[in-house]
């Protein structure tokens, strides 16, 4: 009556338990294990070095997919791949819209190194007229970011009336600081189109 069961009557209730839905009320069928075997065998299967290697992995292949694609569609307008900024009817008529005339800030960087070389000069008129010429160049872009602005918003009211172009104009006005061929989505007109 009080005796003990032998290990294979042990192992066979243990496989007819398992094998079946325990219920809750009912003995497990298995001794419970030690504490640090418990946390070893958790330990284990949380950091599994190989399911994680490899799930990182294709994590990097994924992305590095993603962007390759994106990359192309910055180089060729595909509307698919684009960035959330550069995507919709809107953005690409803004890009259209700048990409189709010269602006003075796309000269900007190459100037502001003429400037540069010309105030690092011991010649004293030279260091004056580049101090003038940053004064022009300022004012022309104000000036032009301005007159671009006012014009690009008139022009989306019309060609967009109803729809949110909040955001629009300043997308295109930071395209202007852009040089031409530094411009990502590259541009898709040509200088002087009409738009």
């Amino acid at each position: 009556m009080f005796r003990r069961r032998s290990q294979d009557e042990q192992a066979a209730s243990t496989t007819v338990l398992e094998d079946q839905p325990r219920n809750p009320q009912a003995p497990k069928g298995r001794p419970t294990p030690k504490r640090s075997e418990a946390q070893t065998a958790r330990r284990k299967a949380a950091t599994a070095p190989t399911d994680r290697k490899a799930a990182a992995r294709a994590a990097r292949e994924a992305r590095r997919i993603d962007l390759a694609k994106q990359r192309e569609a910055l180089a060729g307008g595909d509307e698919r791949y684009l960035p959330n900024r550069d995507r919709g009817p809107i953005r690409k008529y803004v890009r259209d819209y700048v990409d189709a005339r010269f602006r003075v800030a796309e000269f900007f960087l190459p100037i502001a190194v003429v400037i540069l070389v010309m105030s690092i000069v011991q010649v004293s008129s030279l260091r004056d007229l580049s101090l003038l010429l940053w004064l022009v160049v300022i004012v022309m872009i104000v000036g032009d970011s301005i007159v671009t602005g006012l014009r690009l918003r008139m022009l989306l009211r019309k060609e967009f009336a109803g729809q949110n172009t909040k955001g629009a104009v300043a997308y295109g006005l930071m395209r202007t600081l852009q040089m031409r061929r530094l411009r990502m989505p590259k541009p898709q007109v040509g200088r002087g189109s009409k738009r």
